[in-house]
């Protein structure tokens, strides 16, 4: 059996590496094709490479519309997941550490906020009476309540495998409960805080429903909205269509290839520890 495993392993990350390189390797080729070569959409080698005039233009298209949707989606990106962090782990302590009777109905909702899709018209007009319709604050409230489910429930497990001891130790010095979560339990969650920090930043950096919904507006666009007005504007300039993806592309890559083992290590860290 395990001879089998360790014969189809190799195998299995070929298949894999084949799955993930190729479009990858189409896209970058594409991208640096002139327009007329990269409208027959053919997997060769350009006679010309001119990635970088096309990355240019992809930037300028529409008044620079793409630096505008990579500074809105940071600010949202970056808001939204320090949110999530700071308030999905405060909620997973209180609920590991001091159960009550509105335990099983916060479990309810932390359930059904991963179970139940969002309502998108009701939630506009919850968006339009707080005047948040339309705005940035707003958007990073709504990928707050979509994205919190899952950071409690992964700090939660974690935090179960945390010594209360050490609570008790805080406590009998004097410590008040703001900072024994905050100098003794925050510290030790970093492996949890960084997975939360990479998934959810890739999460909401590539949200493209929920920006088309509640943030419509040139003036409000997002990275994936951009690649959106690509395909409709320029839908015979395949040269640009695919610079504007590689561009897009880059951020969470870059952030996957640095942080993948961070990633595995705070997402199993609850099931080893014990």
């Amino acid at each position: 059996m395990r001879s089998t495993v360790r014969l189809l392993s190799p195998v299995f990350l070929a298949v894999i590496s084949v799955i993930f390189l190729i479009p990858f390797a189409f896209l970058l080729l594409t991208a640096a094709k002139t327009q007329a070569e990269a409208g027959q959409l053919e997997f060769s080698l350009p006679t010309r490479w001119v990635l970088i005039d096309n990355f240019r233009q992809a930037i300028e298209a529409r008044d620079y519309m793409l630096v505008t949707a990579f500074i809105n989606s940071t600010i949202i990106t970056v808001a939204s997941v320090a949110i999530m962090v700071v308030l999905g782990a405060m909620v997973a302590y209180v609920l590991q550490r001091r159960p009550s009777k509105w335990t099983k109905v916060a479990d309810v909702l932390i359930l059904s906020g991963l179970i139940i899709p969002p309502a998108v018209v009701p939630t506009v007009w919850v968006l339009q009476q707080l005047s948040l319709f339309k705005t940035l604050q707003g958007m990073v409230l709504i990928e707050v309540a979509f994205g919190l489910s899952f950071c409690i429930l992964l700090f939660r497990a974690f935090i179960a495998t945390i010594p209360r001891e050490l609570d008790e130790a805080a406590i009998i010095d004097g410590a008040s409960p703001l900072r024994v979560f905050f100098s003794i339990i925050f510290p030790l969650l970093r492996s949890v805080i960084v997975t939360v920090i990479v998934i959810q930043s890739v999460n909401v950096f590539n949200d493209f429903v929920n920006p088309l919904y509640f943030l419509p507006g040139d003036e409000n666009a997002t990275v994936q909205l951009t690649l959106f007005n690509f395909q409709s504007q320029y839908s015979t300039s395949y040269h640009l269509l695919f610079a504007d993806i590689l561009l897009i592309t880059i951020p969470p890559l870059i952030m996957f290839m640095f942080f993948n083992r961070r990633i595995v290590e705070g997402l199993t860290a609850g099931a080893v520890k014990g």
